[in-house]
């Protein structure tokens, strides 16, 4: 058994020599004299490799034709698309302060939407355009936008006319050209001179035009214009604009004609009679005559000669308008519908309403007065007695007694 067991002694010191020959430094292995058969894996690794030299030496080319610095902070490839352009900067266009045309239009629909809200944002928007028109052509250009606008937003030329109003006496800004007012009034009558043409035109001129035709009618009643101390006085050359207005709406007297025609009636009818008559002049009386041939002579519509009929009452009727009442010191029930307003209204035994517009109504009120003066808790505020009622009557000796003291107390008056 001890002899064929190998010592241990001798089995480590193999086994040392083993590990220092596989681990421990030696001399390269020398090259085998014959090549190993070629195959596939090989070929395509030393294709691989041949490659490899030539895309080195192409990315070493490629280095020395780079205009990349190494030193730059940051590397970007060209394919990269970038997710930063919304990022927030102030010198971008785009957070840019709003245009003349923006504000004007934000604010002509604020108004458009909401007119009560005038008095409110006049300020305000007074002071902004103030401090965007600063040149002539600003100037024009609001004046052009407040016109356009005027004319294309139905039911708005009452509160354009009263924003048209305002600018005209706080823009600043007055060029030698002209102020806002004397600019607006110059884009008006640019629209005035091609009357004739616009009543004649197809639909939409029509429409564009009866638009412009209301718009003046408002500007000539809310327009204000201030001359010294005096009171303000109204734009004299709207006058007599809107006259020949209403001479090219009668020379075409279709349907939409006549009805922008009642319309501008209804609406300056009343200041405008005045006007004329304080100047001695019968305009009104003559537009009316016109009303009156073509009510005879026009082929207008049912509802439109309707509305023409209608106008011609209520011009008799002195546009609608009810006299003042007399002062109170002149007043007779002759002069003054309201002389009787005031007076209290009684009824009769049988329900019939007595008031001071009876011939007999002064001697018994008269009477009740008295009546309360002498008995002022036996009365009610209707002059009744408040303390007999047909269920329990006056006694008849004091029925008799206050008879009798009546008829003194109206004795001792009358003396």
């Amino acid at each position: 058994m001890n002899n064929s067991s190998t010592p241990p002694s001798s089995s480590s010191s193999e086994a040392g020599d083993c590990r220092s020959l596989a681990f421990g430094p030696s001399e390269p292995l020398r090259q085998p004299l014959t090549a190993p058969p070629v195959s596939d894996s090989s070929a395509e690794s030393r294709s691989s490799v041949s490659s490899g030299h030539n895309s080195s030496s192409s990315a070493d080319a490629l280095v020395k034709n780079s205009k990349l610095s190494a030193a730059a902070s940051e590397f970007v490839p060209g394919s990269y698309a970038s997710f930063q352009d919304d990022v927030y900067d102030e010198s971008e266009e785009y957070y840019a302060e709003p245009s003349l045309a923006d504000f004007v239009q934000e604010f002509v629909s604020h108004l458009s939407s909401s007119p009560g809200s005038f008095e409110s944002e006049i300020d305000y928007i007074t002071d902004t355009l103030n401090s965007c028109v600063t040149t002539e052509e600003t100037l024009q250009e609001l004046v052009e936008l407040i016109y356009k606008q005027s004319t294309s937003i139905p039911h708005f030329a009452y509160t354009v006319a009263r924003l048209c109003n305002h600018l005209s006496h706080h823009i600043h800004f007055s060029p030698a050209s002209g102020n806002f007012r004397q600019l607006l009034l110059k884009r008006c009558h640019t629209e005035y001179e091609q009357r004739e043409q616009a009543v004649r035109g197809d639909p939409d001129t029509q429409k564009k035009f009866h638009s412009y035709v209301l718009f003046l009618g408002e500007l000539y009643i809310n327009l204000e214009i201030k001359s010294g101390k005096d009171k303000p006085g109204r734009a004299n050359i709207l006058l007599g604009a809107l006259k020949d207005l209403l001479n090219a709406l009668f020379s075409h007297p279709d349907d939409p004609n006549l009805m922008c025609a009642v319309k501008l009636l209804k609406l300056t009818g009343s200041v405008l009679e005045d006007t004329w008559k304080e100047k001695g002049q019968s305009d009104m009386d003559e537009i009316i005559k016109k009303i009156e041939v073509l009510l005879l002579d026009a082929k207008c519509s049912r509802d439109v000669r309707t509305m023409l009929l209608k106008l011609v009452e209520l011009r008799s009727s002195n546009w609608g308008r009810v006299h003042t009442a007399a002062v109170s010191s002149d007043a007779t029930p002759d002069n003054d519908p309201n002389y009787f307003m005031n007076e209290p209204t009684f009824y009769t035994a049988d329900g019939t309403p007595f008031t001071a517009a009876d011939p007999e109504y002064s001697e018994k009120y008269q009477e009740i007065l008295d009546r309360e003066d002498c008995f002022p808790d036996a009365y009610d505020e209707d002059g009744n007695d408040s303390f007999c009622s047909d269920e329990d009557e006056m006694d008849p000796e004091m029925e008799e007694a206050f008879e009798r003291f009546c008829m003194e107390s109206d004795a001792r008056r009358k003396k």
